[in-house]
């Protein structure tokens, strides 16, 4: 029985001053390095070894991976950074401090826009290529995305590059955000769009999940 064990990175500096941040590359706070350890210890714990870890190519996700991988003593395995792992674009307003947009909005519209499924939050005018995407093509970063949007980019990845390694009898690591992790759990454990606005992903908290040989979810543990 194959296991898959996610995380959220550690707390990043926008976690920490409470701005939105989406595809903006920010880097973990002491704290989050901090987080990063403790969960490594945890996921040590368990005594699993990995077939391949995942995360996004910003490096909040990736230097919490490294941490994890060293306090595992696994850093010899495979390690796959996608795209598709990015936390969810968060178009115009990432950038913004939360509260402020709060203040200008109200408490109603910033929550839709931050914990439903489908509502797509204020779009940029454009989009300023990042080099780490120029092999991608120019429309990889989205101007703007629902939690919806991200979950169908999020799929194939776990379609073509997570499933298959499962059920192969490989042991799997995901180290992302809690958008496209909050997607990967609505896939995993059913979730109605309705009910999403409730799924919650701390910073720095494992979640293992055991499957059967056709990755039906037999067991969801929070380490």
């Amino acid at each position: 029985m194959a296991k898959l064990v996610i995380l959220r990175h550690g707390e990043s500096v926008a976690n920490r001053d409470n701005i939105f941040t989406g595809w903006n590359d920010v880097p973990l706070t002491a704290k989050g390095r901090q987080q990063a350890r403790a969960a490594g210890q945890l996921v040590a714990q368990t005594g699993l070894h990995f077939g391949a870890l995942h995360t996004s190519m910003l490096q909040r996700a990736i230097v919490t991976s490294n941490i994890v991988l060293e306090a595992i003593d696994q850093l010899y395995i495979p390690e796959y950074k996608s795209w598709r792992l990015n936390e969810r674009h968060y178009g115009a307003l990432r950038g913004k401090n939360k509260d402020r947009v709060r203040e200008e909005v109200g408490d109603k519209q910033i929550k839709i826009w931050r914990r439903s499924f489908e509502t797509v939050p204020p779009q940029l005018d454009h989009i300023v290529q990042d080099a780490r995407y120029d092999r991608f093509g120019p429309d990889i970063e989205p101007l703007g995305e629902s939690l919806e949007m991200a979950y169908h980019r999020l799929m194939p990845y776990w379609v073509d590059q997570v499933a298959p390694r499962l059920l192969d009898g490989q042991n799997q690591l995901i180290v992302a955000h809690g958008s496209t992790l909050r997607a990967l759990i609505k896939y995993l454990d059913g979730v109605a769009d309705a009910d999403i606005s409730k799924v919650e992903v701390a910073n720095g908290e494992p979640i293992q999940y055991t499957f059967d040989e056709h990755l039906n979810v037999l067991k969801k543990l929070i380490l």
